[in-house]
């Protein structure tokens, strides 16, 4: 996650869970979501540095038109974990003005592997509001104002020593968009947002554990963005100033069982301020109709400034020479060329770009590692990760067949990992040791994916994924998760109302695993999952019922990526109802 960029709505926002408990997508149901746009690499640091790529979730957003009310309800159960799902929308939209409301609500025990294994500590219970509210005061102006609450209680996680009691998020926002009179540019978008997060772990569910502790954690951030679209002759072309400001601290308190005995009080993100401001510039040259050349270039400036002197003090510990401050300058540039013609495409593409550290790897104080069970402690001396990239694709497209591969190469130099130092004593209890954050001189990774459609009439397709990943170290070695061969194939039907499909999935056995990290080897595994949908119509309403079944052979397999090897669900029939009016 911290060579990738995730966003909701163009927003930056930053987890404040110290062992990543709470992922960005984890604040946008799928009832408020529209899509995700997915950049590779260097195209994807729009809104900040990145040298993996970018997501930003999009959520839905209302058009004016003639005056219209529409009101939705969902509802849906799963079986596996007794998954209880229900929810409600109203949207409204006229010529000037357009509101949207969507509250989803779930709550589900613990579920069961393959065999019907019941997997402790996986219950959850979650709510999610979203709403957006745009006026229209001119024929060119929008002002739109939006926010999402989310709410989780009682999240267990079966691979960690402890769960959450709490994880509530607040993300607000509002936009101003002017489509200029120029014929020059076509939309200029500027966002104010705000977001605070709060993150409490412990483990007082948990039994026989040594040592009761309480982890909190705190994130907030403040930012904005001014983007400006235009077109001038054959260059599309897009500018985009953005800025955030970012507080994040999380602290641990560790109580004895003798209540004689003083508690132990320590910051493992001790109050680190992050602020960045960066320009980003794209040219989307249109050639002729065939072929095109997309550059980009960005670079921005990034500060850390330890608040706590406590927390600075701790980490002087291990670097006495350290500062509360370090500012650091972030760049990248990226080329990539496309050709189609006479049904065949291809293109390839070059870009460099770099990341700092993020607050976990620069100062985090004492981070354990259930995975490894290590303790990490951060190392703010550490250099900018640059990476050089270069990428290819080539694919084959008819009115009844469609063919792509894509291809893409990293070198990362200063590639930020933690390795052992057995000079220091860990603090958790039964740790392995201690881990320090440094920098390999490099590390390489290699990605190619095939993806394939046939549609053999106006009802059937069959569509076909294959994914194949290396990483190695500057000592060659394996790096730790990367991804093994893996695949997804699906039979489609789909008719006026009724769509129907089937779905095969796996990964071959993981055979380049990174045991000097402390990785496993990981079997293989194969799922199937089929689906039927149909959509009722009546008086104006419209109902869609969804019924399904995942992991119908109920396996028990695990991938690559499970923390400690824990198992995924096994069986699973899901019904859902969606009705709107």
């Amino acid at each position: 996650t911290e060579r990738t960029l995730i966003t909701i709505d163009g927003m930056r926002i930053f987890g404040a869970c110290t062992d990543k408990m709470d992922p960005i997508t984890s604040y946008v149901e799928v009832s408020n979501l529209s899509e995700a746009t997915v950049n590779s690499g260097q195209q994807g640091s729009c809104f900040g540095s990145t040298i993996g790529g970018a997501i930003d979730l999009k959520r839905t957003q209302s058009k004016f038109g003639s005056p219209l009310w529409n009101f939705g309800f969902n509802t849906g159960f799963e079986s596996n974990n007794r998954q209880k799902i229900i929810g409600s929308s109203v949207n409204y939209a006229d010529s000037t003005y357009y509101f949207e409301g969507d509250v989803m609500f779930r709550e589900a025990d613990n579920y069961a592997a393959g065999n019907d294994k019941e997997i402790l500590y996986s219950q959850f219970r979650k709510l999610n509001f979203s709403g957006t509210s745009g006026f229209k005061f001119r024929q060119n102006k929008l002002f739109e104002a939006s926010v999402i609450y989310d709410k989780a209680t009682d999240v267990g996680y079966p691979a960690l020593p402890m769960d959450v009691s709490l994880a509530e998020a607040l993300i607000t926002s509002v936009k101003y968009v002017v489509i200029p009179k120029s014929p020059l540019l076509k939309d200029w978008e500027t966002k104010v947002y705000f977001n605070t997060i709060t993150h409490r772990m412990d483990d007082t569910t948990r039994p026989a554990v040594p040592i009761h502790m309480d982890m909190p954690g705190w994130s907030e951030t403040f930012g904005m963005y001014s983007k400006i679209n235009g077109v001038k002759n054959n260059h599309h072309f897009l500018a985009n100033l953005n800025s955030f400001y970012n507080k994040s601290v999380a602290e641990m308190t560790m109580y004895p069982a003798d209540p004689n005995e003083n508690s132990m009080f320590m910051y493992t993100w001790p109050d680190v301020r992050t602020f960045y401001s960066g320009l980003f510039a794209e040219d989307n040259w249109v050639f002729n109709c065939h072929s095109g050349l997309k550059l980009s270039v960005s670079a921005g400036s990034h500060t850390n400034n330890v608040a706590s002197e406590f927390g600075l003090q701790s980490l002087q510990i291990f670097y006495p020479e350290m500062k509360a401050q370090k500012t650091r300058f972030l760049k990248s540039i990226a080329a990539n060329y496309n050709y189609n013609k006479n049904n065949w495409e291809y293109g390839f593409g070059a870009g460099y770009g770099e990341r700092a550290p993020s607050v976990s790897e620069g100062y985090g104080f004492y981070l354990f590692n259930s995975s490894d069970r290590f303790d990490y402690v951060g190392n703010p001396n550490l250099k900018n990760e640059k990476s050089l990239e270069s990428n290819l694709f080539i694919g084959y497209k008819k009115e009844k067949i469609s063919t792509k591969i894509t291809a893409s190469y990293f070198h990362i130099t200063n590639y930020i990992i933690g390795t052992p130092d057995e000079t220091l004593v860990p603090m958790t209890i039964g740790a392995n040791g201690v881990k320090l954050y440094t920098a390999l001189d490099y590390a390489t990774i290699f990605n190619v994916d095939f993806n394939s459609e046939w549609i053999f009439s106006k009802q059937w397709k069959w569509n076909v994924n294959l994914l194949y990943s290396l990483g190695k170290d500057s000592n060659q070695d394996n790096l730790p998760l990367i991804n093994p061969f893996s695949y997804r194939t699906t039979l489609s039907f789909i008719q006026t109302r009724f769509n129907a499909s089937l779905e095969c999935i796996g990964n071959a056995t993981q055979t380049q695993f990174s045991a000097i990290y402390g990785e496993t080897k990981t079997p293989d595994f194969a799922l199937l999952n089929a689906n039927f949908g149909y959509k009722f119509s009546f008086a104006g309403s419209k109902l869609y019922t969804k019924i399904g079944a995942e992991n119908i052979l109920d396996n028990y397999y695990t991938t690559y990526s499970d923390w400690n090897k824990i198992p995924r669900m096994g069986r699973n029939i899901f019904v859902n109802l969606t009705f709107s009016l």
